[in-house]
């Protein structure tokens, strides 16, 4: 393709570097188009005159043609010295940067000229070919190093075209920024105000306002300063309106602004900020309209709700780590509203005429009744955790729930020992908070968010209000005593996170399927996993899987290539964030190429001979995984590349005399493998993924169990053998019940 050099009007020199071993040469050359006398007829605007020298030979000054491209300009230059191989030259400047002149350098430097062109269309046109190319890492480089952000944040800032034009060069920015070679941090607070402004206006191009919230959220997540003025320039009022609309895309970048400024506020900040988006009915919009919407949820809005999910069950923390106060008199007055609610025919008895250690001691009693371990039970609350939240826990169900509250108190219904309420309700907070609350919610990719939670107002509160009816019920079902506490809380919380992690979609559903799973069902559950894990060791069969193992690898290896030719959608993972960017790569059916381009979001998986690139299977060197590979190198070692990094893979192969990468990232750990074991085997390396232990493991069980069955050879009997004669005596029989003497 045609690429042009953008030296019109300037003189500079260049230097022409030889470099194959064992020392460079170079010449050097001055260009310039100056008008001579007699001249009548001016020279074609694509044309300069351009001197190069090179080191132990004649300069030369040449014509460039700005249209040809770079390497037949090359070619022209090497003929003129008969210099053979011209594929092993580079032009170079003499002065100054003294940098390497490249076809990305010369297209960078065309392309940023036509953003000065005074034509709308012209600049259109060369923001739309920056759109495309700015997603190489050098060609962004290239982009940045000439000040094309500077430029780009121009166009950006006056706001002439709210339309294409605009919606491009955001883009664009927002490309070059997350190659991570620039950081957020530099932005002008004008630009970011601009910015802002477009995320506030009502009227405003639909393209135009994802591209704006996108690029606050990167700057909220990167800098606490500008965060600081991107949450006190957009009103919370604002994202709820973007978050109201019907635009999928509006929605999705609307709440990852949203909980970029609540990660990025203090504790008090963010529970003002959620009260009062919960006060604006966030949460039955969410439920109603995002979750349950017609439209599929977006990986990306999965995401963002774990997060929101996780930041809120947040707020409950504090209160874990706070002992209570024996001295507050607000939680002495909640204790005996416990107490109250669960005997209140004895309560109302206190006020009849009892004396003070009479009643003191009537008090005593009802709260070891409660299950606390003595008469005072801000002993048992001052453990950390659960603190406090033991005691909101026990209150939430006395007001909410008082029947069940009154029966679970009194430990009625079973014919055995049952559980103490103040014992359980510590332990059950404990175990309920990290089922439901994520330790890690700035993971990027995380999307195990909870249905259930956005159905209820208090959910960790209904959580436990079910949970501890449930380990009265599992108690009763384990026939347990005191003595088995602990056991009973290991059965209630297996059945709590099995249920979780069906992902009900309301609190009715979860209530219904966690009582159905009883303390049978979990040991049948827990007897097929372990049937399921268990192996024999037995050396006859252990031989037999040894012999097996070559035949079923190679059947591995034959489901792994037919993946492979089948193909797969990956996307295009910047520096900052899953981006919508789809391409697909095929392996092709005689096994020989990789086959490869972009496709568009939504569309059918292309055939393998639409796809535009390929890359022989021969010219592949090695397979690279997790920090080994470059894309992954260049985006450092936060803590949000984990989960990318235990999803890449690249293959280096050669282009030319130079190493280059195609870079994966996975969409999930089962692609990783199957396609890590496909390249393996292309490579004629071992298979050694998890998934292919996994596979050989079972096709291993399953071919030994099916031979164990084959009977060849082995006479079966049509009768049963004979029952032998009884012994002649029976002197060898013990009698136990005769006392020695």
């Amino acid at each position: 393709m045609a690429r042009s050099w953008s030296l019109d009007r300037e003189c500079r020199s260049l230097h022409w570097g030889l470099e194959r071993p064992p020392r460079p040469q170079g010449l050097q050359a001055r260009c310039c188009r100056r008008p001579r006398p007699g001249w009548t007829m001016a020279p074609p605007r694509n044309v300069v005159k351009i001197a190069v020298q090179m080191r132990d030979a004649i300069p030369q000054l040449i014509q460039l043609d700005q249209a040809k491209p770079l390497a037949a300009v090359l070619k022209e230059v090497c003929d003129a010295w008969s210099l053979t191989l011209p594929e092993r030259y580079a032009l170079q400047f003499a002065d100054g940067h003294r940098r390497y002149i490249t076809e990305n350098d010369l297209e960078a430097e065309q392309l940023l000229g036509g953003l000065q062109s005074g034509s709308r269309e012209g600049r259109r046109e060369a923001l739309r070919r920056l759109v495309l190319l700015s997603s190489d890492m050098t060609f962004a480089r290239e982009v940045i190093s000439r000040d094309g952000l500077q430029r780009l944040g121009t166009i950006i800032e006056d706001g002439d075209d709210l339309g294409e034009v605009l919606a491009l060069a955001l883009r664009t920015f927002l490309e070059l920024m997350e190659h991570g070679m620039v950081s957020w941090e530099t932005l002008s607070i004008p630009f970011v105000r601009k910015v802002v402004c477009y995320v506030n206006m009502n009227l405003m191009d639909p393209s135009v306002q994802p591209l704006a919230l996108r690029l606050l959220e990167s700057v909220t997540l990167s800098s606490p300063a500008l965060g600081q003025l991107i949450k006190s320039e957009v009103p919370l009022d604002r994202l709820l309106v973007h978050l109201q609309v019907m635009n999928q895309q509006l929605q999705t970048k609307a709440m990852a602004l949203l909980t970029a400024l609540l990660q990025g506020a203090s504790p008090a900040e963010r529970k003002h900020m959620l009260d009062y988006l919960w006060q604006r009915n966030l949460r039955q919009f969410i439920y109603k309209n995002i979750i349950h919407s017609a439209a599929p949820l977006g990986d990306e809005m999965a995401h963002h709700l774990y997060v929101l999910q996780s930041l809120t069950l947040g707020l409950l923390e504090p209160r874990m780590r706070t002992p209570l106060d024996p001295y507050s008199q607000e939680q002495r007055e909640q204790l005996q509203a416990l107490r109250q609610a669960a005997f209140e025919s004895e309560g109302e008895s206190l006020g009849t005429g009892l004396s003070a250690d009479r009643r003191r001691s009537l008090c005593a009693r009802e709260f070891r009744k409660l299950g606390f371990s003595n008469s005072n039970p801000g002993q048992d609350l001052e453990r950390v955790p659960p603190g406090l939240l033991a005691l909101d826990n026990m209150l939430y169900f006395s007001r909410h729930a008082p029947s069940a509250y009154s029966r679970v108190s009194a430990g009625k219904g079973g014919g055995q020992q049952n559980p103490h309420l103040g014992r359980v309700s510590v332990g059950l907070a404990v175990t309920i908070y990290p089922i439901l609350c994520s330790p890690h919610p700035s993971s990027e990719t995380a999307q195990d968010f909870s249905p259930m939670f956005f159905g209820q107002d208090q959910s960790f509160h209904e959580l436990f209000c079910v949970g501890i009816q449930l380990l009265n019920k599992t108690w009763k079902e384990m026939r347990a005593t005191q003595e088995d506490f602990d056991k009973v809380m290991q059965v209630v919380r297996e059945q709590l996170a099995r249920t979780l992690a069906l992902k009900p979609s309301s609190l009715e559903l979860f209530r219904t399927k966690v009582n159905a799973l009883t303390y049978g069902e979990v040991l049948r559950l827990r007897q097929t996993e372990r049937l399921h894990q268990e192996g024999t060791l037995a050396p006859p069969i252990l031989e037999l899987r040894e012999k097996l193992k070559p035949e079923l690898m190679g059947l591995i290896r034959q489901q792994r290539l037919l993946r492979l030719c089948e193909g797969t959608l990956f996307r295009k993972i910047s520096s900052r964030r899953r981006q919508d960017k789809l391409w697909f790569c095929c392996l092709s059916p005689n096994h020989k190429v990789l086959q490869y381009g972009d496709v568009e979001e939504g569309a059918d998986p292309p055939t393998p001979e639409a796809l535009p690139e390929q890359l022989p299977v021969a010219d592949i060197r090695a397979l690279l995984t997790g920090k080994d590979c470059p894309h992954i190198r260049e985006k450092g070692s936060g803590k949000q590349n984990k989960d990318l990094c235990e999803l890449a893979f690249s293959v280096s192969y050669d282009r030319g005399e130079e190493e280059a990468h195609l870079n994966f990232i996975a969409p999930s750990k089962r692609e990783f493998h199957l396609w890590t074991d496909g390249l393996s085997a292309l490579l004629g390396s071992p298979m050694g993924s998890e998934q292919t232990r996994l596979d050989l493991e079972q096709l291993l069980t399953m071919e030994t169990k099916l031979r164990l069955l084959e009977l060849e050879n082995v006479p079966i009997p049509e009768r049963p053998p004979p029952i032998p004669p009884p012994p002649t005596n029976f002197n060898f029989c013990y009698d136990c019940s005769i006392a020695e003497p």
